[in-house]
């Protein structure tokens, strides 16, 4: 034998000890759920996917990459009138769940079908939160993982300790916040409130009011339908209200500058300073006061509700708004 061939002999028998003989754990249950009842998953380690797409019942499929899943874990399963509920609790100290390998949460997946028609409460210490088509309220919570959420008839309540934030047509209100990651949202009929303290905030198209505040990066809001309030200490702060939208809002920024698109034909007071650059504006707004170039107060259209912007890291941008 060679000797590379001998080296590489050594290197995969070094690995084959260093790794855990990991075999697949499975096991599928059914619970008994109408539609319109409330399902619930709270597990102490794993990434969940959830779908609405049955008629009627839950199906819940436990997978992982440890053949000794049951003896690290206790599983709970409990239905009643109305409810439907998944635990599952680690047993012993977290320290030795760390050792022994599954504190790691790529090796527990959950994989959960329920009524379209559901309210649904999901949480994790360990991993990311996967929702789609469902016709009710949805709480999540993750430490560890990401938040992706689409095509929701109902209010949406979203909170991760590790990861990003992707949502999209949710037909409801949405709260949601992240210490560690991006928010991207699109297509909300309803109000919008998302914070982050590690990413950007990027949002598209709300009907109801929007406040973003981030930490970490930037924010830009497009198709505005209802009154903003824009907060980065990390960023430029970027608004694109909709047609007709005569709201106001409040948009301010230590991180960058501040601009807005609105239609030039509705009713506003403007409130805009900067002590990081100047304003400026081609909307015809009747100035009110003494004519300063890091400052402008003045009424669009004989004025309406206000809209203020602040930036102490950039100037201050007011244009009229573009077909897009």
């Amino acid at each position: 034998m060679t000797r590379t061939k001998i080296l590489l002999a050594l290197s995969v028998g070094i690995v084959l000890l260093a790794t855990p003989a990991w075999a697949d754990f499975r096991m599928e249950r059914h619970l008994a759920l109408e539609p319109g009842g409330t399902f619930t998953l709270s597990a102490d380690v794993g990434a969940m996917t959830l779908t609405g797409d049955s008629t009627s019942g839950v199906t819940v499929t436990v997978t992982s990459r440890r053949d000794d899943f049951e003896q690290l874990f206790d599983l709970h399963f409990e239905e009643s009138a109305g409810r439907a509920s998944v635990t599952v609790k680690r047993r012993g100290s977290w320290p030795k769940g760390f050792w022994n390998g599954d504190w790691f949460n790529d090796n527990t997946h959950f994989v959960i079908h329920v009524p379209a028609r559901a309210t649904v409460n999901l949480s994790t210490s360990g991993g990311s939160l996967d929702v789609s088509r469902l016709a009710g309220q949805v709480g999540l919570r993750t430490s560890g993982g990401s938040l992706h959420v689409e095509s929701i008839e109902g209010n949406v309540d979203g909170k991760t300790s590790g990861g990003s934030i992707r949502m999209r047509d949710v037909r409801g209100d949405v709260t949601t916040s992240t210490s560690g990651g991006s928010i991207n949202i699109v297509d909300v009929k309803g109000n919008l409130r998302a914070t982050t303290s590690g990413g950007g905030i990027d949002v598209e198209n709300v009907s109801g009011e929007s406040y973003a505040s981030t930490s970490g990066g930037g924010v830009e809001i497009r198709e505005a339908g209802g009154r903003v309030e824009a907060h980065s200490s990390g960023g430029p702060v970027t608004v694109w209200f909709a047609a007709g939208n005569n709201r106001g809002g409040d948009l301010s920024t230590s991180g960058g500058g501040v601009r807005t698109e609105i239609d030039p034909s509705v009713a506003l007071t403007i409130d805009a300073s900067s002590s990081g650059g100047g304003v400026s504006t081609d909307v015809p707004v009747t100035v009110q006061g003494r004519i300063d170039k890091h400052s402008l107060r003045g009424d669009l259209n004989g004025g309406g509700a206000v809209l203020r912007l602040r930036s102490s890291g950039g100037g201050v941008r007011i244009s009229r708004a573009t077909a897009r």
